[in-house]
């Protein structure tokens, strides 16, 4: 039996498929992030991007995206040790850091609705960025907890 690829392949030699199947759709990233002036402390909210369905946390239009969203990121296995908001079980951050997927992944389960089982997933949880207000308003600890504390 073959090792899957994620624990053979460094994230920076994986195809573009390969890549993209790390995403598990929790929609975390998708969240708006506050970050104070003075502090450079970071704060979630429950607001999600535009483009992101609310209910199911997938992108309207992901092809498009960075179209229509000027501050949407691409990420990039160099990226990953800098962005400190990254979810604490993505599975981006879990593997530069050395560690494995959550057991919740659709990689290992393989069905997508394990994410929304296991309680990681941004679905029903946030609200869109056109209904929000401030986001000063929506301010939330649970886009950075690990699943079992959220």
């Amino acid at each position: 039996m073959t090792e899957p690829f994620w624990e053979t392949t460094p994230l920076a030699e994986m195809s573009t498929e390969q890549w993209e199947s790390l995403c598990d759709g929790c929609g975390r990233c998708c969240l708006h992030k506050l970050r104070d002036d003075d502090t450079e402390e970071l704060h979630y909210t429950s607001v999600a991007c535009r483009l992101l369905d609310v209910k199911t946390c997938q992108c309207t239009d992901y092809a498009q995206r960075h179209r229509k969203v000027q501050d949407c990121i691409t990420l990039t296995p160099k990226m990953i040790p800098e962005l400190d908001w990254l979810p604490p079980d993505c599975a981006y951050r879990r593997l530069s850091e050395g560690r494995g997927l959550p057991q919740w992944h659709p990689l290992l389960t393989h069905t997508a609705e394990s994410v929304i089982t296991a309680g990681e997933s941004a679905a029903g949880r946030c609200v869109s960025e056109r209904r929000a207000g401030a986001l000063e308003d929506y301010i939330v600890s649970w886009p950075g907890l690990p699943a079992e504390e959220s």
